[in-house]
Parts: C-alpha cells; sequence; structure tokens
C-alpha cells in the first residue's frame, strides 16, 4: 500500500515521541504505533522488518533525546558542532531494540494480524524495554510507558506491574486497533475497557488529597536559586551560588524544616581531614557554621556537593557526587554517594583510548567521579527515613529504593541546568514514575528548575518553573504502604510478559 514504507517508519517513529513531556499527545503516540505494527506485520522479509524497525526507533529516540545536544555548549573540549549529531548517534544504538521487538513479533504474524501477534509483540517489547535499561549500564529514558502520566490512572497501574510492563500493556492497547480493522473486536473490547477502567479508577484519588496537620508538622523546602552562571561560572560562583540559596531557604519557625538545596549545590567542601591546599575558598569548619547559622534547633539542610578521594601520595584520584545533610549545630548527619554514574558525564569510559582520540566528559573536570554503594536510606527524626537518588539514578525503575529499609520519601537532587527544554519535562516524568512504582514520596531540587514535590500517586503538589527562582514548601507528603511493584520490583514484568505470551499461545491454539 505504501511505495516508501522506510521513510513511513522513520516519520512514525519521529512523530511517536510527542507523546512523552512536555506535549504529552498520547493519543498521537497510541496511533503511530499502531501504524508501525501494521507496517512490520505487512512487511515480507525480515531484512525489511529489521531495517523498518531500526528507522523507527532511530527517528523516535533522536527526537526524544535531543534535549542532549545542550549539553555541548558546556564543555570547551568537546566541538559544540558535536551536540547536533550526538543524539543521532545515541539513536543509531537505541533503535537496535525497536528493531529487535518488531522482529520476535514477525516472526510469530499470521496472514492477517491478530490478538495473538499483537501480544507477542507486547512480550518482545517489555524484553528489549527492559534491556535497553540494564544492558551497558542501561540507558532506560522515555519508556513507552510515561505516555500515561497525563492520564494518571492509566500511570498508576505501574505500581502493580512497573514501567516496562506497563509499557508492554501500552502496545497492546495500540495494537488493539489493527485487530478492529481486521472485523475482529473481542480483543480491542477488552483492551478498551481495561484503559477505560483505570482512568476511572484515578478519580477518587485525584478528589482526595490527604489531609495533613500543618500547625507544627515536619516540613520540607526545596530551594531553586536558578544562577545565570551555571553554565560558565565565574571565579565567584561558588560565594553567589551559596547567597541565592540562603536567601530562599527561609526562616525558622515552630515546626521544623528539612531544607534541600540541588545537586552540586554546595560549591565549598564541607569535610575535615583534606590536605589544605584543597579547601580554597574557607575552611570546613566556616561552611558547616555558615549553613547552621540558617536553621533552627530542629531543622536539617540535604544539599548536593562533592568529595575527594586521595591516593598515599596525597593527590586526588576521584571525587563523589555526593549528598550531605546537617543539623543546626553544623555536624554533618550523613552522606550518600551517587552509585550510578552518567557515562561521559562524570566519568569517561574507556579514558585512555578517549582522550586518545580527543573526546573527553560532556560535564569538564580533571578526574573522573567514584561510584558509591547504591540505594541507600538514612533516618532523620522527625523527618523519617530519606532515601536517596541523585539525577540520573531516578531512571533506572525498580533501583531506586534499599528494599530492607524503605524510606519515607526519595530525595531526587539534580542539576539540569545542560538539559534542553524537553529533558527537563522528560526528567520530571520518570520521578513521577519512581514515585507511582514505589509508593513513596519523591522530592526534586534543581538549580535551575524543574524543582517539584511529588506525591506517591505521583501528582505534583507544587513545584518551581524552569529558569525561575524560588523555593516551595508543604509538609511532608505521607507514604503509601509497599505496593506490589515495591515488594517484588521487576518480577512483575517477567510475571506480565509471562502471561501475555502464554495467552497469545493459547488464542494461536484454540483458533485451530
Amino acid at each position: 500500500m505504501f511505495t516508501r514504507p522506510a521513510l513511513l517508519s522513520l516519520l512514525l517513529g519521529g512523530i511517536a515521541a510527542t507523546g512523552f513531556a512536555p506535549l504529552g499527545w498520547w493519543p498521537v503516540t497510541l496511533a503511530c504505533f499502531a501504524a508501525w505494527m501494521w507496517l512490520v506485520h505487512a512487511t515480507p522479509s525480515l531484512k525489511a522488518v529489521l531495517w523498518r524497525g531500526w528507522l523507527f526507533g532511530l527517528a523516535h529516540f533522536t527526537v526524544g533525546n535531543y534535549w542532549i545536544a545542550k549539553a555541548f555548549t558546556f564543555q570547551d573540549a568537546m566541538p559544540q558542532a558535536l551536540g547536533i549529531v550526538a543524539p543521532v548517534l545515541l539513536s543509531v544504538y537505541l533503535a537496535i531494540f525497536p528493531m529487535a521487538a518488531g522482529a520476535v513479533a514477525w516472526r510469530f504474524r499470521r496472514e492477517r494480524p491478530d490478538a495473538a501477534f499483537v501480544l507477542i509483540f507486547a512480550v518482545a517489547w517489555i524484553a528489549t524495554e527492559y534491556l535497553r535499561g540494564t544492558m551497558l549500564t542501561g540507558y532506560p529514558w522515555n519508556p513507552l510507558s510515561e505516555i500515561w502520566l497525563p492520564l494518571i490512572g492509566v500511570a498508576r497501574s505501574a505500581q502493580w506491574i512497573g514501567t516496562y510492563a506497563l509499557s508492554g500493556m501500552t502496545i497492546a492497547i495500540a495494537g488493539a486497533s489493527i485487530i478492529a480493522m481486521e472485523g475482529q473486536w473481542r480483543f480491542p473490547v477488552a483492551m478498551g475497557v481495561m484503559l477505560v477502567t483505570t482512568v476511572i479508577s484515578a478519580v477518587d484519588w485525584s478528589a482526595s488529597v490527604t489531609s495533613v496537620d500543618i500547625t507544627n508538622a515536619p516540613r520540607i523546602r526545596v530551594v531553586q536559586p536558578n544562577l545565570d552562571q551555571e553554565q560558565r561560572p565565574r571565579d565567584d560562583y561558588a560565594e553567589a551560588n551559596f547567597a541565592a540559596l540562603a536567601k530562599l531557604s527561609g526562616t525558622p519557625g515552630a515546626a521544623p524544616r528539612l531544607i534541600v538545596w540541588p545537586e552540586g549545590a554546595l560549591r565549598f567542601l564541607p569535610e575535615d581531614g583534606y590536605p589544605a591546599q584543597y579547601y580554597w575558598k574557607g575552611t570546613p569548619a566556616v561552611t558547616r557554621a555558615r549553613i547552621a547559622a540558617l536553621l533552627g534547633p530542629n531543622d536539617l539542610v540535604m544539599t548536593g556537593g562533592n568529595a575527594l578521594k586521595f591516593d598515599a601520595t596525597g593527590n586526588v584520584t576521584a571525587a563523589t557526587n555526593s549528598i550531605f545533610v546537617f543539623d543546626a549545630k553544623g555536624v554533618i548527619r550523613g552522606r550518600y554517594d551517587k552509585a550510578h554514574l552518567v557515562p561521559w558525564g562524570e566519568y569517561l569510559p574507556a579514558r585512555p583510548l578517549m582522550s586518545a582520540i580527543g573526546l573527553s566528559r560532556l560535564v569538564p573536570g580533571e578526574f573522573d567521579f567514584a561510584a558509591g554503594n547504591g540505594p541507600a536510606s538514612l533516618s532523620l527524626p522527625p523527618f523519617g527515613a530519606v532515601g536517596f537518588q541523585i539525577c540520573y539514578e531516578i531512571i533506572f525503575s525498580g533501583a531506586v529504593v534499599d528494599r530492607a529499609h524503605r524510606p519515607a520519601f526519595i530525595f531526587h537532587p539534580s542539576n539540569d541546568s545542560w538539559y534542553g527544554p524537553w529533558g527537563l519535562a522528560e526528567h520530571l516524568a520518570q520521578a513521577r514514575m519512581r514515585a507511582i512504582e514505589e509508593g513513596l514520596p519523591v522530592i526534586r531540587a534543581t538549580p535551575t528548575g524543574i524543582s517539584a514535590i511529588i506525591d506517591a500517586q505521583g501528582r505534583v503538589l507544587a513545584q518551581v518553573p524552569a529558569e525561575t527562582a524560588g523555593a516551595i514548601e508543604l509538609p511532608i507528603p505521607p507514604a503509601a504502604p509497599p505496593t506490589l511493584f515495591a515488594r517484588f520490583g521487576n518480577l512483575m514484568a517477567l510475571l506480565v510478559a509471562a502471561i501475555l505470551g502464554f495467552s497469545a499461545i493459547a488464542l494461536r491454539r484454540f483458533a485451530r
């Protein structure tokens, strides 16, 4: 029917990315995926299926990740022109996963599209999206299930089955339309009923916000300084940044406050014990005292900052991207080190080779960051146990909480200033999905936006928009009981994939 199916695949993939934040055109995404699934079914050869699936993925991920181009304006050692092609080069790899999903589904096709074909497609999508999120350290940006956040009832299905399984169900919903075009109505009706039911399920949640006595309840205050020097810091940036943070941190009151600052907000080293030459701007004692001066007796500050690692001779070998907690006496109450580091951002893979060919990290720095030990919780009375996920870590479904020590909420500081506009909204969407999956509030603090307080149902209770200086303060939202996904993690994706796969086999045998 189509004279240029390869070009159509490319167009469908690119347009399908409009379903993600900030546009949220989820019906367009469903239509594009349905058309691509029909195209896969109609393809005469495996070679053609692979080519068309790869083209679909290439355009889909290029559009969805084009915000990365802005990062190349931050690093003089990397040519800015590379930012134009970098999202495409990344998508050359990412496109392998939808290509593989399409090829698996094509192998199970029959003369006409049927429910079994769609279900196998859904199984293949669950598997390949999970692999995309785990292979080679993983890159699960924009899982398909995120298109449902405008319909929070559907998105909330992730509390049961998780992000990857919900992405597979999204494929099944999209595929239902091509089954209906064949005059087969049972499967499309079943998918339609399921979709409508989940949409309606959000009504009660939307209408009943949990009531909290705000008189003396512990409060969370999120600070967004929005300094214009984030991209090209001046010599006085550390001091200017601290002044902006202090100004927005408010004044002590009767209620205990947990004041949270963004990733990397503290540009002074707060820990003792380093060689003197590394304290280039004041001593740690002075830094801690300045923070303590902002606090009432029951207040705490959580902020992003850095720690250093040294060899036996006293030379720096690495830094850590960390979160520090300070109390009103200037004591460091705890520290978390980021565990899932960003390739080419926080460390340079194959450094000798990359350096030899003139490639460096996107984020300037003389040495790489060292990884921490993984998700952790820290008890901070009266605020409860706090979990930590710094920036990029929040995108990894099923890997954001220490399940043996479940926190009351997750603190998610990030530095999104090097993201393009779409990246800001897409990162917020990822945080909302983790809140839904785990049944935990997520508190986001970023230097330039979007900072937000997200409740355990994935709703944004308050936010500071991008490129705006400001602060938001609310009582800490309550956690929900552990969700099914919180208990079993991505075993739920395996379970859903198995159910869909067995259903496809049963349908084929029944059809005989």
